[in-house]
C-alpha cells in the first residue's frame, strides 16, 4: 500500500510541474522533479499511455486532453448548483415539497443541493447523501444514460431491495427505464424509503448529454393521483429551464 501511495505521490509530483510550464522535455522534468532517471521514465511512460500527459513531435511533453473532460466535468457539477438553485427554490414555493439536485458520481448518485420543505412532516434527505442509480429519484439519471453504459451498469449491479418499493428485477428495471426515457420523467414510490414518493426530470447539456437530476420528493399522502400531472408538469418545467442554462436546446 505505501509503495502504491509513493507512486501515486510522484505522479502528481510530475504533473503540478505542468501548473507552471506548458511543455518540458524529460530532461526538464528530471530537473524540476529531482526524481531518479528510471522512475520518472517510467511513470512519465504510464501516464502517458493513461492520456494524462501526451508527447509531440519534438518530444517535449504537456498535459493530456484528458484534463479538459476532467475539468469540463468539475466545472459543470460546480455551476449547476448556482444556475439550479433559483429555479429550485421557484419550485419548492410553488409545490411545497423539497426540491433535490442529484448528479451521477461513478456508479452511485449524490444529491448535491437541496432546498426543503416547510411541511411540518417531510422527508430527511441532506446534500451529500448518496443512493444507488436504480432506486428513488437518482433513477433518472440512469435511464437518460447512453444505452451500452446504462446496460453494463444494470448487468453488474445487484438490486438490493432498500424500502418496500425498491425494483429488484432487471427485466422490470429495463422497463421502466425506457418508459422513464420516453417520458421525460419518473414517478417513484417507497424506494429508498417507505411511504415517500417523488418526481424527477433530466437535465441536460449543451450536447444534450445528462448532466444532473432535479425531484420533488415528500411523504406518499401528499403526493394523490390527482395531484401528479401538476408535479410532473412542473417538475419537467423546471429541468427544461435549467439545461437551457446549462446550454441544451431542444
Amino acid at each position: 500500500m505505501q509503495a502504491h501511495n509513493k507512486t501515486v505521490v510522484k505522479s502528481m509530483q510530475i504533473l503540478t510541474l505542468f501548473l507552471n510550464h506548458p511543455k518540458l522535455s524529460f530532461n526538464e522534468m528530471m530537473i524540476y522533479s529531482d526524481l531518479p532517471k528510471t522512475s520518472l521514465h517510467r511513470m512519465v511512460v504510464s501516464l502517458e499511455e493513461m492520456g494524462f500527459l501526451t508527447k509531440d513531435g519534438d518530444g517535449n511533453y504537456s498535459l493530456g486532453l484528458i484534463f479538459l473532460q476532467f475539468g469540463q466535468l468539475v466545472s459543470e457539477r460546480l455551476d449547476i448548483r448556482t444556475i439550479a438553485y433559483p429555479v429550485m427554490k421557484e419550485l419548492r414555493d410553488e409545490v411545497e415539497e423539497a426540491v433535490n439536485l442529484i448528479i451521477r458520481d461513478a456508479d452511485e448518485a449524490m444529491y448535491i443541493e437541496k432546498v426543503d420543505t416547510m411541511q411540518p412532516v417531510r422527508l430527511y434527505t441532506s446534500i451529500g447523501r448518496r443512493s444507488p442509480l436504480y432506486a428513488g429519484d437518482s433513477r433518472i439519471i440512469l435511464a437518460h444514460l447512453p444505452e451500452e453504459e446504462q446496460e453494463a451498469y444494470i448487468e453488474k449491479v445487484e438490486l438490493k431491495s432498500i424500502a418496500i418499493g425498491t425494483i429488484s428485477d432487471k427485466t422490470i428495471l429495463r422497463q421502466v427505464l425506457e418508459e422513464s426515457k420516453k417520458k421525460g420523467y419518473t414517478i417513484t414510490s417507497s424506494e429508498l424509503e417507505n411511504y415517500t414518493k417523488s418526481v424527477s426530470a433530466p437535465i441536460l447539456n449543451g450536447k444534450g448529454q445528462i448532466v444532473a437530476g432535479i425531484s420533488v420528493a415528500g411523504i406518499e399522502a401528499r403526493f394523490k393521483e390527482d395531484r401528479l400531472p401538476e408535479l410532473i408538469e412542473k417538475v419537467m418545467n423546471a429541468a427544461k429551464r435549467i439545461s437551457y442554462k446549462m446550454g441544451f436546446k431542444s
